[in-house]
C-alpha cells in the first residue's frame, strides 16, 4: 500500500455553479442548512476530531441530511442509543457497505479474486443475527477471556523489554499494532505469520469500506482487499482440514459442521476476513488514542501512575473521550422520526458515536478527559444492544495491561512534539504514529529490578463505579443555617475542580458512609466544590459524622460530579420549589436562570428563617423572584393554589422532603406530561430484602436469553452476571440510569424516578430495584 492512500484528500472539489443555485433539500423535502450542506466527514476537521467537528450539530441540529455524503447524520447520545436499540426499524445491513461506490475497474479486480464477502455479525438483520450470535458467545464470557490475560501480559512485557533502554520509540510501530494482532490471531486460532501483510490488508479493508479513495487508488485498494479475501480463504481451508484446533475460528468451523444452515460456508469465510480486522484494529487504535490523550496531559498521566487502581476507569474514559470507533451506519426500513426529524424509508444513517460520547446532556463536562468519571462506561464506542461489540472485554483487557506495564515501568514517559496523521475514513480513528521519549537512566527498574514484574491485575469486564473516587481536601466549613454546614472542597494539588451544571451532585465518601449531596456553590467557581449537609438525628449516621468530625484540611473522597436532575433551559418560565435542605440544587438553578435572563419564581419553605440555609444570599440574589414560607411565622406553601392552573411553556423543578414531592406529583397531575421534575435523595422502599422477595425469570428479547433472578439478587445484578451491560449509578432507584424497556409482564415498581403515568404504562423499569409482580418479565435487551 502506497503512502498516497494514507494521505487521500477528497471532497474538496465540487461544481462551482452550485453556489448560485437554490439551497439543497433533503429526501424528506425539508431544506438543508448551510452547515449541513457543508459537512463532509472526509474534510480535515472531522478527520482530526469528529466530536469537535459536530459540536454545532449537537447544539443546534442533532439530526441533519448531508448532501455530500447522502446520509442522515445523527449526533446526540439519546438519539443514537435509540437507533441502536431498534434493529428492526434501523437495519444494520449497510454497516459494511462501501461508503464510496466502487469504480468499474475496482469491481473487475474484486471479481478476479472471486470476492464474495457477505453477512457478518456486524451487518446482519434479525432473526439470523441473534441465532448466529448465540452460537458464538461462549468464548467471550469473562471467565473464558481471563485465560488470555497471561499471554497478553507476556507479549506486552516482551515488547517493552525491547525498547525500555532505548529512550525513544514509535509505540504504534513497536507494539500497539502487533500485540493486538497477535492476540487476535491467537484468540482465533489463526497461525501467527505474515504480520506485516495482514496490516496492509487491514488498511485496504478500512479504506475500501469506510474511505474515499480516488478512482486510481480504488484499483490498488481492491487489489489489497481481493488478496485479503483470498488469503483468509486459504487460512480457513487449512483450518478446516484439521480435525480439531484451539481458537474461536475452530469453534465456528465446528458449528458449521453441526449447523450448516446457521453458520454457512460463506459466513465462515466472511467472518474470517472481518474478524481479523475487527479483533485487532479497533484495539490497536484505541490504545494509541488512549496513550496520546493521557500523555498530552502530564498531570493526568502522573496521577494515573500514582494511582494504578484507576487504570480500568482511565481506559474506559479514553474509550469515551477518543475511542477508535467513531461512527456506525444504519438504514431506515420505514419512515421514522429521529430527534424530531422525519427520515424516509430507505434513508441511510451515519450515527457519529464520537459525538454522542461528548453530549453534555449525558456526560457532565464532556470535553474533559476525567479519569475519575464514573459513568464513562455509558459510552457508545462499543455500540449498544444486541449488536454491541462481542470482543469489548478483550479490548479492555489489552488496553489495561498496556497502561499498567507503562505506568509502572516508564512513569516518566513523555509525548514528543509531532503532527498526527490519520487514515481518512468515516468510522475508525487513531494516529498512524505515536512517538514518545523518556530518560532510561530514570527507569524505576534500574533501581529496583522487581518493578519489572510487580504487576497489578484487574477483573475482566467494565470497571465498577464504586472503585472510582477522587481525593479532595476540605477547604472551609461554616454554618449555612441552624443544623446545616456549608462545606467547600478543593483539589489536593490546587488544580481546578471539575466543571458542573445546575442539578449536579457528588457522592461523598466519609468513613464508612457514602452520601449524595447536591452542589450548591457558584457554578463558575473553578477551584471549589460546595455542598451543604443537614444534620439528621433520625438518619443513618452520615450527616452526624460530617457535623462531628469534618474540619478544614481533612482529606476525603468523592464520586462525581454527576447530574440526574438536569435543568431544561428551553422553557419560557420556571417554578422552582424547595423544602428545607432541598434548596441546595434549586439555588444553583436559580443562579443559572438569572444569568440567562429567564423568567422564574422561587418558592422556599422551611421550619424557620434560622433553619433555612442560604436564605440571606437568596434574598440578596433572587429577592424579586423569592416567595418565602417559614412555618414558625405561620407561612405555608399552598400547593393547591400554586398548581391550580397549568401554565403555558412552564416547567416545575422541586427538591425537598418526600411528602412535599408526593404532594407535588399529585397536585400537578393535570399539568402537561413532563412538566414536573424532582430529585429524591432517599431510597425508602427501593432496597432489596431477600426475606420478602420471590424469584422470577426475565426473557431478553434482543439477546434471546433467559436469566433467573433469585430473591437475594436485584435484576441489575442478575443481568450483569449473565454478561449483559446495563448502565447504572445510584443503584437505589433514584437516578434513572438503569432504565430498561419492558415488553411483557407486570412490574413491581420501587423507584423514585418514574411518574405515575409512566408506571401505569408498564413499559419500563429501573433494573436496580424494581422486580416482577409475577413469575416473568420480557425485556428489550
Amino acid at each position: 500500500m502506497t503512502n498516497a492512500i494514507h494521505r487521500t484528500q477528497a471532497g474538496a472539489g465540487g461544481c462551482p455553479f452550485h453556489a448560485a443555485q437554490e439551497p439543497p433539500t433533503a429526501p424528506n423535502g425539508c431544506p438543508v442548512s448551510s452547515r449541513a450542506a457543508a459537512f463532509d466527514p472526509f474534510d480535515r476537521p472531522y478527520q482530526l476530531d469528529p466530536a469537535e467537528a459536530l459540536r454545532w450539530s449537537r447544539e443546534q441540529e442533532p439530526v441533519f441530511y448531508s448532501p455530500k455524503l447522502g446520509y442522515w447524520v445523527v449526533s446526540r447520545y439519546d438519539d443514537i442509543k435509540a437507533i441502536f436499540r431498534d434493529n428492526l426499524t434501523f437495519s444494520p445491513s449497510i454497516a459494511l457497505e462501501k461508503i464510496t461506490p466502487a469504480s468499474r475497474e475496482a469491481l473487475a479486480v474484486l471479481e478476479r479474486y472471486d470476492y464474495g464477502m457477505n453477512r457478518t455479525l456486524v451487518n446482519e438483520d434479525e432473526p439470523a443475527h441473534m441465532a448466529r450470535r448465540r452460537e458464538l458467545l461462549e468464548a467471550f464470557t469473562p471467565e473464558a477471556l481471563e485465560a488470555h490475560a497471561p499471554m497478553v501480559r507476556r507479549l506486552v512485557r516482551e515488547k517493552l523489554d525491547a525498547i525500555v533502554d532505548r529512550g525513544r520509540a514509535d509505540l504504534i510501530a513497536e507494539m500497539f499494532w502487533e500485540v493486538p494482532l497477535t492476540v487476535a490471531l491467537h484468540f482465533l486460532g489463526v497461525p501467527e505469520e505474515d504480520m506485516e501483510q495482514l496490516r496492509r490488508f487491514s488498511v485496504a479493508h478500512t479504506l475500501n469500506t469506510w474511505g474515499r479513495p480516488s478512482p486510481e487508488q480504488q484499483v490498488e485498494v481492491a487489489e489489497g482487499v481481493g488478496r485479503f479475501w483470498q488469503y483468509s480463504g486459504q487460512v480457513l481451508a487449512k483450518m478446516q482440514a484439521q480435525s480439531r484446533g484451539h481458537g474461536w475460528m475452530y469453534d465456528m468451523i465446528e458449528k458449521n459442521r453441526q449447523k450448516p444452515d446457521v453458520v454457512t460456508d460463506n459466513y465462515l469465510h466472511s467472518m474470517m476476513m472481518a474478524i481479523i480486522v475487527a479483533a485487532h484494529e479497533t484495539t490497536a487504535l484505541a490504545t494509541a488514542n488512549a496513550f496520546r490523550q493521557l500523555l498530552s496531559r502530564p498531570a493526568v498521566w502522573a496521577e494515573l501512575c500514582a494511582n494504578p487502581e484507576l487504570i480500568p476507569a482511565a481506559a474506559e474514559e479514553c474509550l469515551r473521550h477518543s475511542g477508535s470507533v467513531v461512527a456506525w451506519r444504519r438504514i431506515a426500513t420505514r419512515e421514522v422520526e429521529v430527534g424530531g426529524v422525519t427520515i424516509p424509508e430507505g434513508g441511510r444513517i451515519l450515527m457519529v458515536t464520537a459525538s454522542a460520547n461528548h453530549d453534555p446532556a449525558h456526560f457532565e463536562n464532556p470535553d474533559e478527559l476525567d479519569i475519575y468519571r464514573d459513568n464513562a462506561v455509558d459510552h457508545l464506542t462499543f455500540g449498544y444492544g444486541s449488536h454491541q461489540c462481542m470482543g469489548k472485554n478483550l479490548g479492555r483487557m489489552e488496553m489495561r495491561i498496556f497502561l499498567e506495564e507503562f505506568t509502572r515501568r516508564l512513569p516518566h514517559l513523555e509525548l514528543e512534539e509531532q503532527e498526527f496523521t490519520f487514515l481518512p475514513n468515516t468510522s475508525f480513528r487513531g494516529p498512524e504514529a505515536l512517538w514518545v521519549r523518556w530518560d532510561p537512566a530514570q527507569n524505576p527498574e534500574r533501581r529496583d529490578p522487581a518493578v519489572r514484574s510487580a504487576q497489578r491485575d484487574f477483573p475482566v469486564g467494565a470497571p465498577s463505579r464504586q472503585d472510582i473516587a477522587r481525593q479532595m481536601v476540605v477547604a472551609k466549613v461554616q454554618a449555612a443555617s441552624e443544623g446545616v454546614l456549608q462545606i467547600a472542597l478543593e483539589d489536593p494539588r490546587g488544580r481546578r475542580v471539575p466543571e458542573w451544571s445546575p442539578g449536579s451532585h457528588v457522592d461523598l465518601i466519609v468513613g464508612d458512609y457514602v452520601r449524595k449531596y447536591s452542589l450548591c456553590g457558584e457554578v463558575d467557581d473553578p477551584y471549589w466544590l460546595q455542598i451543604a449537609v443537614l444534620r439528621e438525628p433520625e438518619g443513618r449516621g452520615g450527616s452526624a459524622w460530617v457535623h462531628e468530625h469534618l474540619e478544614p484540611g481533612m482529606t476525603l473522597r468523592l464520586r462525581g460530579p454527576k447530574n440526574h436532575f438536569r435543568l431544561d433551559e428551553s422553557a419560557q418560565h420556571y417554578v422552582l420549589i424547595a423544602g428545607g435542605i432541598g434548596i441546595t440544587p434549586i439555588i444553583a438553578m436559580a443562579d443559572r436562570l438569572k444569568q440567562m435572563g429567564k423568567s422564574y419564581e422561587l418558592h422556599y419553605a422551611g421550619r424557620s428563617r434560622a433553619s433555612m440555609a442560604f436564605l440571606a444570599r437568596i434574598e440578596r440574589d433572587h429577592g424579586k423572584a423569592l416567595r418565602c414560607y417559614p412555618k414558625a411565622e405561620g407561612a405555608r406553601l399552598d400547593l393547591i393554589d400554586l398548581l391550580a392552573e397549568p401554565r403555558e411553556d412552564t416547567l416545575l423543578y422541586a427538591c425537598g422532603p418526600e411528602r412535599l414531592l408526593a404532594a407535588l406529583e399529585a397536585g400537578s397531575a393535570h399539568w402537561p406530561e413532563g412538566s414536573l421534575h424532582v430529585e429524591h435523595f432517599t431510597a425508602e422502599g427501593a432496597l432489596l430484602d431477600p426475606a420478602k422477595e420471590h424469584a422470577f425469570e426475565v426473557e431478553l428479547a434482543d439477546s434471546e436469553l433467559i436469566v433467573e433472578v433469585g430473591p437475594d439478587r436485584t435484576l441489575l445484578q442478575a443481568l450483569r452476571a449473565a454478561g449483559v451491560d446495563v448502565p447504572s449509578d445510584c443503584e437505589e432507584g433514584l437516578c434513572g440510569s438503569c432504565q430498561v424497556a419492558v415488553l411483557e409482564g407486570e412490574i413491581d415498581h420501587r423507584d423514585k424516578v418514574l411518574t405515575a403515568a409512566e408506571r401505569a404504562g408498564q413499559d419500563r423499569l429501573m433494573s436496580c430495584c424494581s422486580r416482577a409482580q409475577g413469575k416473568k418479565l420480557k425485556l428489550a435487551l
